[in-house]
């Protein structure tokens, strides 16, 4: 038996909830990775498997990282959904946003192509199970990447978005938008959406009834 075979199956023993305590390198976490069937995030020795995304989730990411795509056409920026990995050198952390924003080329963890490490902004759909972290420690950690700028924090059980930006001054400064017909306008690229549009074909009661 391999080390790489015992770390998987160590890993597969304990990782049903977030109590794994045993440490994995970066290179044992990226091994698992590459033939896990579930996406797992890497936080400084600690390995936390994902919960899978609701239909509102997925719907929502999809139209924001749609109409951005769509927006930055024939411009220097690249926009990624769910499966690209962000490295986090100075906190050891690997990551999937749902939707992040590049500016110019994109810039790899060393000895990878799957992994970048100069988001410029971040979207995050919240979850009951992630909203705490989202608001909290994960952006504390997207704030220590040179290149962030930008990060909106999406909810998915009712219409309301929280956009923070980086000043010249280096402060973050909050806006919040409620409601259909209110519009969010990116500060890193030129991009404003409406709410309606940022929830079309979203089914709040869906969410109500589970």
């Amino acid at each position: 038996m391999t080390a790489v075979t015992e770390v998987r199956e160590e890993l597969a023993e304990d990782k049903v909830e977030e109590k794994v305590q045993s440490y994995y390198s970066p290179e044992e976490y990226l091994m698992l990775e590459e033939g896990a069937k579930f996406r797992s995030e890497y936080q400084n020795g600690r390995i936390i498997t994902m919960t899978g995304g609701t239909p509102n989730h997925n719907q929502i990411a999809l139209n924001l990282s749609g109409n951005l795509n769509f927006a930055t056409k024939g411009q220097p920026y690249r926009v990624f959904i769910n499966d690209l990995r962000l490295w986090i050198p100075s906190k050891r952390v690997y990551t999937y946003p749902d939707v992040m924003l590049v500016a110019g080329k994109l810039e790899f963890a060393e000895g990878r192509k799957d992994t970048i490490t100069n988001a410029v902004m971040v979207a995050e759909v919240l979850s009951e199970s992630t909203a705490d972290y989202d608001r909290g420690g994960k952006f504390k950690l997207f704030r220590t990447i040179p290149t962030f700028r930008e990060y909106v924090l999406i909810d998915q059980y009712e219409m309301h978005v929280e956009q923070f930006v980086k000043t010249d001054d280096n402060k973050w400064v909050l806006s919040e938008y409620d409601g259909v017909d209110a519009v969010l306008k990116l500060s890193c690229v030129e991009f404003e959406m409406r709410l309606g549009d940022i929830y079309d074909r979203v089914d709040f009661e869906s969410e109500s009834e589970e």
